[in-house]
């Protein structure tokens, strides 16, 4: 049986040194490797046996990284195993061909996003003249897709992100609070359909899914087995459905067991 692994990246595979929950003792600590770069800084591990999971499960699956990254982010990214062949990038508005952004693929979802939901400028432009300077740091575009701000979580007002959420839920967007992130997306921009179309592709027969955001919802549902960890927006909320089992763990361990469900559940296939 072919099985497609679709698998969300930041705080489910790799974290952040900050995302890490190391709650151990330091001797107990597990090894951990780096997996991205970033202006010549280590920003991303997992830990080492979770390398090794990830290694076997590319020999066994299609595997699919999936991300909200943009392009570019994406690619700073050296995970351990074989090359994916397929990779999902900016929530689904690219789709990655031997590195590649398939043309066609991203046609078809601007033409979507055009016909579906208010354009990105308008929301751009409220983002800029809504959100406070007292706790923004950044205002970002990623891939001309959609916007997100880097803040101040802690001098955040969290009332304003709900506000926010209301706001764009009447223009066709989506609100998601991701660590020092906050996103805004066109709904019809989904990792789902993504993963539909590299199912299509590859002819896979059963489809497995994790993920901690929001923004993974769509890609758990969809899929015919999902996880998520003990951590992030869909524990926050409760988030969960017959198809989707929740982890207990926390931290790069979630990641770590994450891949061991998967390998579990590609060799039960």
């Amino acid at each position: 049986m072919r099985v497609l692994v679709a698998s969300d990246l930041d705080r489910t595979l790799i974290y952040s040194a900050a995302a890490l929950a190391l709650t151990m003792p330091d001797a107990r600590a597990p090894r951990l490797l780096c997996v991205e770069v970033h202006e010549s800084k280590p920003l991303s591990y997992m830990t080492e046996t979770a390398a090794q999971l990830l290694t076997d499960l590319g020999d066994a699956a299609v595997f699919v990284p999936t991300t909200t990254r943009t392009r570019k982010q994406y690619q700073r990214i050296n995970l351990p195993g074989p090359e994916p062949t397929y990779a999902i990038c900016a929530n689904g508005g690219h789709l990655l061909v031997d590195g590649v952004s398939d043309p066609d693929w991203h046609a078809q979802v601007t033409a979507r996003l055009a016909d579906q939901c208010a354009p990105l400028a308008e929301v751009q432009e409220h983002l800029l003249r809504a959100a406070d300077p007292v706790w923004v740091r950044k205002h970002r575009v990623a891939d001309d897709l959609f916007a997100y701000l880097v803040v101040e979580r802690e001098l955040l007002d969290e009332d304003w992100v709900k506000e926010l959420a209301v706001w764009a839920e009447n223009r066709g967007w989506t609100v998601s609070l991701q660590g020092r992130k906050i996103y805004a997306v066109p709904k019809p921009l989904t990792k789902s359909a993504a993963l539909r179309e590299v199912a299509r592709r590859t002819g896979a027969e059963l489809t497995l899914a994790a993920g901690d955001s929001l923004l993974d919802a769509d890609l758990l549902l969809a899929a015919d087995r999902g996880w998520r960890p003990g951590h992030g927006e869909l524990a926050d909320t409760g988030f969960t459905a017959p198809s989707i089992r929740v982890l207990p763990e926390r931290g790069v361990l979630a990641g770590e067991r994450i891949l061991r469900e998967f390998l579990g559940a590609v060799r039960g296939a």
